[in-house]
């Protein structure tokens, strides 16, 4: 059985802890800085991602999630510090909304018990439900020695989905908000139009250098943003940028309203 985790440097101090053999691709990212670590997102939950994190650094661990979706923080429990956009502070402190069957579904959905690490049960797997460290707003820098992630709050998928930004390295971590593949808008929860003005709010950053996304492929071109920016504004002179309008394919992506 391979390792559930799957680890790639993007520099000396960042790595993507990925876990491919799930369906939803989904991607972690560890930051180092000189006197923390910084962890974006948990992933899943289906394998333990703090004995990663172990393996990498010695560091003090702050979780700092993009929105609070299950894929997204499935390894918050082996966390002490986690912060979040305080929009998203409830669905972590008082539970998502949706049911753990259903979540459970998602989880097991067309995987294979040799795919799975072991000891792995699905009948114990659990959401993280807790008290946040530290609620997240717009423009917010965290310091995390010598290393400044800027908070960007990209609203649409979530209420409180954040984007993270590192200027001195020009890192786009994205989280679902841009990756190759289906990006959704059409979960109650979600605001098809916050969406567009989200991705429209990333063209106004400078010097982007790297996409680092939430799931699927790692190798995005940075003008997937203005991509993403032109497939929603067609949709949008279509008078379609409204929930149950269907989902437009524009090849590398798609757009589910």
């Amino acid at each position: 059985m391979r390792e559930w985790f799957t680890i790639d440097k993007v520099d000396e101090k960042t790595y993507i802890i990925s876990e491919y053999a799930h369906w939803e691709r989904a991607h972690s990212y560890l930051l180092i800085g000189d006197k923390e670590a910084a962890l974006i997102d948990t992933g899943l939950g289906i394998g333990n991602i703090k004995e990663v994190v172990d393996k990498l650094t010695s560091l003090p661990v702050v979780v700092l999630t993009t929105h609070a979706h299950w894929d997204h923080m499935g390894g918050h429990n082996f966390f002490e510090q986690i912060f979040v956009h305080h929009k998203d502070v409830k669905w972590i402190e008082q539970g998502l909304p949706i049911s753990l069957e259903v979540i459970r579904n998602h989880v097991i959905r067309g995987m294979k018990n040799n795919d799975l690490p072991v000891g792995f049960k699905i009948e114990n797997y659990h959401i993280f439900k807790g008290q946040v460290s530290g609620r997240l707003k717009d423009d917010d820098v965290i310091d995390i020695g010598n290393r400044f992630v800027r908070v960007i709050h990209t609203p649409g998928h979530s209420p409180g989905h954040v984007c993270y930004y590192e200027d001195k390295t020009g890192y786009l971590f994205s989280g679902d908000l841009l990756y190759k593949g289906t990006l959704f808008a059409y979960y109650p929860s979600t605001d098809p139009k916050l969406f567009y003005q989200s991705v429209d709010k990333l063209t106004k950053l400078n010097g982007i250098s790297r996409i680092l996304p939430a799931h699927n492929d790692l190798d995005i071109k940075v003008d997937l943003i203005d991509n993403v920016l032109e497939g929603f504004k067609e949709i949008d002179d279509l008078g379609l940028l409204n929930h149950g309008s269907g989902e437009f394919d524009y090849g590398e992506f798609a757009i589910k309203i």
